[in-house]
């Protein structure tokens, strides 16, 4: 009986313990959390490298109203982004070649 009833509390402990984190997950995301933090190398009093740490833990939804939307300008991560860097460049190429015939006209 005393092994049930400590086995019950294990139990109810654990279930505990998942819904706090379920919550604090969920408040995480929802509101989000940023960690930053910087390292810098030092060589005889002289700077070396300096590196600069910035995490952002939130949901998408969070990170969009915050103004957070690089994934979609990414064209490794966007097609429609793929497909405006390729449109850029074709522009850009069509634009030398405009230039290009009117310096030889001038």
């Amino acid at each position: 009986m005393a092994q049930q009833q400590l086995k019950h509390q294990q139990d109810i402990g654990h279930s505990i313990r998942a819904d706090t984190l379920a919550d604090v997950l969920e408040r995480v995301l929802d509101k989000g959390i940023v960690i930053a933090g910087d390292i810098t190398v030092y060589l005889a009093d002289v700077e070396l490298l300096t590196i600069k740490i910035r995490l952002l833990i939130a949901s998408v939804d969070r990170a969009m109203e915050m103004g957070i939307n690089w994934w979609e300008s990414d064209p490794d991560l966007s097609l429609r982004a793929r497909d405006l860097e390729a449109e850029n460049k074709d522009l850009k190429d069509q634009l030398e070649r405009l230039e290009a015939k009117l310096e030889a006209a001038a």
